[in-house]
């Protein structure tokens, strides 16, 4: 993968959350890649449960400053940045007082969703896409993992589709076991489609609970990575006849070789 740009677009990555097989799979897979000779950034939203301190994040005044649309409101976008220790892995951190300056992540001390979840995912997406044109950085492949960053393959198919910056650019997303019960605002349709995306792409939004929301993702992407041992068996069925390319769950001592391949002779060909 020498010299291969790609992008990982995370929910969760450690150091900076807590170890789950997302946030483990967000720091093991670049890491790889990086240390393949590959060209990786890794983008995550900048949670208020991050320590910005101990991990050194510090605000790229020249990225920061736009302002992103989410359901006909406009959001001040803050761009911040860390590295990570002893990797040479640089972590960019999308940031809105009004989406990520929590306590937590998803939910409430009570463990109820945010209501605004929906809202969150959709300003998420829109900040990688406009931080990485800033950037002037074209990702070969973007590879999505986790829930909140579902919206990217939808907004990079429709939202983006005429910046000439992607035109060769591939996403693959990653599917893990359910990591929410319940579902995001009922609106979450209309605020997407709100950006112009078309009711066929986001058909799967009109109940947005986990699984829809990774399924309206899987069939906006070029490839698919089951990353779950433990996957459902409607997730399964629903990527397998999805006629999209995927990768069945590699274990954690062969995922490396398997995944490279992967993205040598299945996405890139």
């Amino acid at each position: 993968m020498e010299d291969k740009r790609i992008l990982y677009v995370s929910s969760e990555v450690v150091p900076y959350l807590a170890e789950n097989e997302v946030s483990l799979m967000s720091y093991d897979v670049p890491k790889m890649i990086n240390d393949q000779g590959g060209q990786i950034r890794i983008f995550m939203p900048r949670y208020g449960n991050i320590n910005e301190r101990r991990h050194q994040l510090h605000e790229v005044i020249r990225l920061s400053g736009m302002n992103l649309v989410v359901n006909d409101l406009d959001m001040p976008l803050i761009i911040k940045v860390a590295s990570i220790p002893k990797e040479r892995i640089q972590v960019y951190f999308i940031d809105n007082d009004e989406y990520f300056k929590r306590k937590a992540t998803f939910t409430d001390e009570e463990g109820v969703l945010y209501p605004d979840n929906d809202e969150r995912a959709i300003f998420f997406a829109k900040g990688v896409v406009e931080t990485v044109k800033k950037l002037n950085w074209v990702p070969d492949i973007i590879h999505v993992h986790g829930w909140m960053a579902s919206m990217l393959p939808i907004y990079m198919k429709h939202y983006y589709k005429d910046e000439a910056l992607f035109a060769d650019t591939k996403i693959v997303t990653s599917v893990y076991s359910q990591s929410f019960d319940g579902t995001l605002d009922p609106e979450m349709i209309n605020k997407v489609k709100f950006d112009g995306i078309p009711d066929d792409a986001v058909a799967y939004l009109e109940t947005p609970d986990y699984e829809n929301i990774i399924k309206a993702s899987i069939l906006q992407s070029d490839a698919v990575i089951i990353a779950s041992d433990n996957l459902s068996s409607s997730l399964t069925k629903f990527i397998e006849s999805s006629n999209k390319p995927f990768l069945p769950f590699a274990p954690k001592d062969r995922f490396a070789e398997a995944y490279t391949d992967f993205y040598k002779n299945t996405v890139l060909k």
